[in-house]
Parts: structure tokens; C-alpha cells; sequence
């Protein structure tokens, strides 16, 4: 039988998100009703937009303006801070419901996934009637909407989720293309950013049908391997598959912090540091991969970067041994300058099948990867603010995101 894919998104989801719970602990006000956004915290250089309502984008709010910039545009516009534990939660409830239709479910971001409905029509009922019944359940279950774009494959399903917004299912098959998605901007397209669509226009291609329709060798003169794969997916082409996981072709794993203060001690920045590792090495084994290359960057008080990177003997997940590499890194980095960004990264990752052991090291191996899932399963079922290292107690420092945060130790693991 041939492919159908469900590709579904939630409709503004922070701000949705947002909006519910409030509503769940009796906040009278809908936040999706009035001029409002979800956005960062000034004070710790994080005051962007991150969602907006309705209302506050008819005042020309956009994503990722400046609070300051909305606050000009709307002097009225209400603040809500992001809580990431919150949107984990309310994704991981969504993600949970599309299991009831399918077994293969690829989360495609925290408020996006890809949906297999192949061959299961005979147990769900029709694509088109399942597709409103998932939409049904999340609004009435959960409390937010979401866009379903359905298609053969999944570039043409996600293109249908982006049709007229909120709460809406499209279809957007083959034979639909001229019609639905050809008199389209060309820069509607999947993977077609602002640069490539100032370089298509130059070539006198404003919409996707004249992508699709353009002569293939001037593409490739011009834009070379990027020309060919944008005009195949303007023709609908796309073979990938819905994976389980994203990790299948992931190439590294990296996190950064802008830190509230300039940062000038050692002790801070390790913290700031040991904070980003415990991020990266829960995602890292929770991919089942583990990693032989890592790196760490600095940007200074006055916007200089710089960067330092190892290759172990060995590979590993254990948060121990990465920070430890990472404070040697750090170590032969800074010049002693006030640091305002801290970055780990971590690459050229394999299976954790087998771990080679190298005969210099003095770390109890087992006993680290123990304690390091013990973690990873306490977080897990009760969220990243349920175990905290005892060195954070105190600090400022914000565990497992690298930042500065309110002080609050539920429970609390020993130093490294």
C-alpha cells in the first residue's frame, strides 16, 4: 500500500502550553486571547521573543525580536517566562497519544513529530478521520491545538501542517502539488533560507513551481548541490524514512549558556561548566551513543572566541570523565579574561555496544555508568530539577542548563 505520514504541530506551543497550565491553576486569563508572548529574562541577556499570541503578531511582533522591541511596538504586552520543564511534560503527554495510532512516532522537535500511518487504516479507520480524531483528543485531553499535514511522505505532510493555522488538517499528496503548493513563496520551502532565496530571485525564481520547473543545470551552476536538492523536494520528492529516534545521524551534541554576570574565577566556571555537561551526557546516553572528541569555547567579556578540543584514547558517556577533559581544556584556554559565554560539545560518536578501556585510566568505569543512569532514571521520572550535585548549593549556578537560576535543592548528589 502506499506511504502515509501525519506530520503534526502544536499551534504556538509555548505560549499554549503556557496558557493551559495557568488555566489549570485557575488563572482566569488566556494568554492566547490577549497581546502576550513567552520570552526570556532581560536581566540574564535572554530577553527574546520565544512565542507570541495572535494579538501581539498583529502588532508586528515577531519571533525573536527583543522584549525591549515588542515592548515598543505594544506597551501593553503581558511577559510570561519560559518553563522548559513544563513544555518536556506537555510534549511528552502529545507524543503519547500518537502511540495510540502508531508505532513509529519520530519526535521531529519538542512541539513537531512525524507520524507512520501506513498500512493502518484497517485498525484506525480512514488517514483523514484518524487525523481529526487526534486533533479532537489533544484539544480535549490536553487542552492546545495542533496543525495535521498528511502526505506520502514526510517533506510533503510538513509542508500541509504549515496550510492556514490554528487547528486545521490539510492533505497535500502528489497530485495536490500544482495546485496547493507550486503558487506558493519560494522561501515557504523546506530548507530554503534567506540567503537562497536572495540567490533564486537573482535567477528569476519567485515561486516554488518555478523552482520545480527550472532548468537542473543552471541550478547546479549556480548553487550547486543545494540547487538540486531544493528543486527536488519543490517536485515533492522525498524517500526518508519516520524514524524512532532523531539520534540515528546525529554528528555531535553541544550546549552553551550566556552567564547573568561576567564570569573572572575558576570555580565559577567550572560549575557553569559541570552544568552543561550534565545536559549534553543525559542526552547523549539517552541516543545509546557515546563520544571520543570533545571541545570547549569561550567568548569574553568583550565578544572574542575562542576554542580548544581533544580526542580521548577511549570512548565514554560518563559525565565525570567528560568534565574532567572539559576543565583541562578549559584550563589551557582562558588567559584569565571576564568570560560571557561558556560552550561543551561532544562528537565523533558510536554505538555504546562495547566500551574499550584504556589501561591508564584510574576511574571505576562501572560504578560511574551506575550512578550516571541511577541519575538519568531519577530525572527521568521526576524531572530535571529532581537531583542536583551538592556543589550547586549556593552557587547561583543553575544545574542541567548551565545558567543562573532561583536556589532550589530537592535532592542533592556529592561533589565531582
Amino acid at each position: 500500500m502506499d506511504r502515509i505520514i501525519f506530520h503534526i504541530d502544536v499551534n504556538s506551543a509555548y505560549l499554549s502550553w503556557s496558557a493551559v497550565h495557568r488555566l489549570q491553576q485557575g488563572d482566569s486569563l488566556d494568554i492566547r486571547t490577549v497581546s502576550a508572548v513567552i520570552g526570556g529574562d532581560e536581566a540574564s541577556r535572554h530577553g527574546i521573543v520565544l512565542a507570541k499570541s495572535t494579538l501581539a503578531k498583529k502588532y508586528g511582533i515577531k519571533t525573536g525580536n527583543p522584549l525591549r522591541e515588542a515592548y515598543n511596538l505594544c506597551p501593553n504586552l503581558i511577559v510570561i517566562p519560559p518553563d522548559y520543564n513544563l513544555y518536556v511534560k506537555a510534549s511528552q503527554a502529545m507524543v503519547n497519544i500518537f502511540h495510540d495510532y502508531s508505532p513509529r512516532v519520530q519526535q521531529f522537535s519538542i512541539d513537531e513529530c512525524f507520524l507512520d500511518y501506513s498500512n493502518m487504516s484497517y485498525h484506525h479507520g480512514a488517514p483523514l478521520e484518524v487525523a481529526h480524531t487526534i486533533s479532537n483528543r489533544i484539544e480535549k485531553e490536553l487542552g492546545f491545538t495542533v496543525n495535521v499535514g498528511i502526505s506520502s511522505n514526510k517533506l510533503l505532510a510538513k509542508m500541509a501542517s504549515e496550510f492556514e493555522k490554528p487547528n486545521k488538517v490539510h492533505t497535500l499528496f502528489p497530485d495536490e502539488l500544482e495546485e496547493k503548493m507550486w503558487p506558493l513563496p519560494v522561501d515557504e520551502l523546506f530548507m530554503v533560507g534567506r540567503q537562497t532565496k536572495r540567490q533564486l530571485h537573482q535567477l528569476g525564481i519567485h515561486t516554488i513551481g518555478d523552482l520545480a520547473q527550472a532548468n537542473t543545470d543552471m541550478l547546479y551552476t549556480y548553487m550547486k548541490s543545494h540547487g538540486l536538492l531544493i528543486q527536488s523536494f519543490a517536485r515533492g520528492l522525498d524517500h526518508s524514512p519516520v524514524r524512532k529516534s532523531n539520534f540515528e545521524v546525529v554528528k555531535g551534541i553541544g550546549n552553551s549558556t550566556t552567564i547573568r554576570f561576567d564570569a573572572n574565577t575558576y570555580d565559577i566556571a567550572y560549575k557553569v561548566l559541570l552544568s552543561l555537561c550534565e545536559t549534553i551526557c543525559m542526552r547523549l546516553r539517552s541516543s545509546e551513543l557515546v563520544c571520543q572528541l570533545i571541545s570547549v569555547s569561550i567568548v569574553t567579556a568583550d565578544f572574542k572566541h575562542a576554542s580548544h578540543q581533544r580526542k580521548l584514547y577511549s570512548t565514554t558517556d560518563s559525565t565525570s570523565h567528560i568534565f574532567y577533559i572539559a576543565k583541562e581544556l578549559f584550563d589551557e584556554l582562558w588567559a584569565g579574561s571576564p568570560i560571557r559565554k561558556l560552550g561543551i560539545r561532544i562528537s565523533e560518536l558510536s554505538d555504546n555496544d562495547f566500551t574499550q578501556l584504556c589501561v591508564l585510566d584510574t576511574d571505576d568505569y562501572i560504578k560511574e555508568q551506575r550512578k550516571d543512569h541511577a541519575v538519568d532514571q531519577i530525572r527521568r521520572k521526576h524531572g530535571t530539577t529532581a537531583i542536583y550535585r551538592a556543589c550547586f548549593l549556593h552557587s547561583g549556578i543553575k544545574p542541567m542548563s548551565g545558567g543562573v537560576g532561583e536556589e532550589h535543592y530537592p535532592v542533592m548528589t556529592s561533589l565531582l
